[in-house]
């Protein structure tokens, strides 16, 4: 059946893939600027904003300083949810995704321009927080509606969970760029970088803001949004409504990220500071491997979106989750031996069991909400992680090897992580395969549609 816009004139088949093929690559770029923009920070966060921006405290204590800046972009994170949300149930998934480019892409740009502790004392220190929390509302936002162009513009219900990891691919590749302009930017002989280097790839973002925005310009509003807004079945308030219908969903949909959040940030973020004063290698070597991670996640993330479809969403995302849990272990022996080459290894292949769980994440979340609620739900399931895992994962890590002086602390704590992913996991409804196109209210009731594995 061909696509409708705006419940009024149909669309051929050919012009449903062309939107299709469009609503992927500008999902997909869009969330690559983004999450450039959120990685670049990350980054920087582990090699010079310690040193420029807290300068008179001791080298330990001024990364934990460091990386509380890097957590208020992720406790900003469900704030820009709750807005963006509401909007992009209320008046469509496409205007609020150029919002949010344009409010990610300021605020990264703004970054480059903030003087250190040498010149304007611990202001320097409170702008990058106030910057660093727009960054998190604008990625806030980003991610539903990021996910939800993609798969609700998906032609059958068979292809969802690949269709909707594209926007995903957006991770490995935001991570990719930021890495390569750092890696390139710090090749800069002397105390170049440290003086000017490191802002040249937060100046570089307006260019890619431009490019991504004439990109989402160019694409329609997704059949099933433009259905709801024909048929009249716009919720008023709709954040407020899925909290009071599906705020289980919310819950595990949260606490099923831990495995995957976590585990990430440790091995993308924390691995800087600790590979660096811990075990002695070089800034190029940590950044190398981690663009290597990012290059095999670009084809790892579609293809097990891709075996989600064929196995079931959970499934996949289970085994995923339990391959982290036991792979933190294996990833602090390998780092531990000090040997540039395990090193290397242990870095690309710590980013595989995230694919097998990030592959299928979106359609798995996404999937769990009604249609009218759907973005305000998946998002807001979806960034509550950032505020129990990701954003505090580097700082729990720094902490616990404080305490402990060994790095397989962290790993008990990457497990913990896993275990709570796999029980709430287990607790998601799988809609892998089902029709999404009609409201979960009207058809059977939401806790009875599970997934049979042909």
């Amino acid at each position: 059946m061909a696509a409708t816009q705006s419940g009024v004139m149909p669309l051929s088949d050919e012009e449903a893939r062309r939107q299709l093929r469009r609503a992927v690559i500008a999902s997909t770029i869009g969330t690559t600027i983004e999450w450039y923009d959120f990685f670049l920070y990350s980054t920087v966060t582990g090699l010079v904003f310690a040193k420029l921006y807290f300068p008179e405290s001791d080298p330990l204590v001024g990364t934990l300083q460091a990386f509380l800046i890097y957590a208020v972009g992720f406790i900003a994170r469900p704030v820009g949810a709750a807005i963006f949300g509401h909007y992009g149930d209320r008046i469509g998934r496409k205007a609020t995704l150029i919002v949010t480019l344009l409010l990610m892409g300021l605020a990264t740009f703004a970054v480059g321009f903030v003087p250190t502790y040498a010149t304007i004392g611990i202001w320097g220190a409170i702008v990058l927080t106030v910057l660093r929390f727009i960054q998190g509302v604008g990625v806030g936002g980003e991610w539903g509606g990021s996910v939800l162009m993609s798969m609700e513009w998906a032609r059958t219900n068979k292809h969802r969970g690949f269709v909707a990891s594209w926007p995903q691919f957006g991770v490995p590749a935001g991570l990719f760029v930021a890495n390569l302009a750092v890696l390139a930017t710090s090749q800069i002989s002397g105390n170049a970088f440290l003086t000017w280097g490191w802002r040249v790839p937060f100046f570089l973002s307006i260019l890619l803001v431009a490019v991504g925005l004439y990109i989402r310009l160019s694409i329609l509003e997704t059949p099933i949004f433009a259905k709801l807004l024909a048929e009249r079945k716009i919720e008023k308030a709709p954040m407020r409504e899925v909290l009071r219908r599906q705020p289980k969903d919310i819950l595990l949909s949260a606490l099923a990220r831990m495995a995957e959040q976590a585990p990430f940030y440790i091995f993308t973020a924390f691995i800087f500071t600790y590979g660096v004063m811990k075990l002695g290698v070089t800034r190029d070597l940590l950044l190398t491997a981690v663009l290597a991670a990012a290059v095999l996640e670009l084809f790892t993330i579609p293809f097990f979106g891709h075996v989600s479809d064929l196995i079931g969403r959970r499934r996949m995302y289970v085994i995923g989750a339990a391959a982290a849990g036991l792979f933190g272990f294996m990833y602090f022996f390998m780092i531990g031996t000090r040997n540039p080459v395990w090193i290397f290894v242990a870095i690309v292949l710590s980013l595989v069991p995230h694919a097998m769980m990030y592959g299928p994440q979106a359609a798995l979340i996404a999937e769990s909400f009604t249609g009218r609620l759907r973005y305000s739900g998946a998002s807001m399931g979806y960034q509550l992680a950032s505020v129990i895992a990701g954003g505090p994962a580097p700082l729990i890590a720094t902490a616990l090897y404080a305490y402990f002086q060994s790095g397989f602390a962290v790993a008990w704590y990457v497990f913990a992580c896993a275990v709570i992913s796999v029980i709430a996991a287990l607790q998601l409804g799988d809609r892998t395969n089902k029709d999404i196109s009609r409201e979960y209210d009207e058809v059977q009731p939401m806790h009875d549609q599970r997934h049979v594995t042909p």
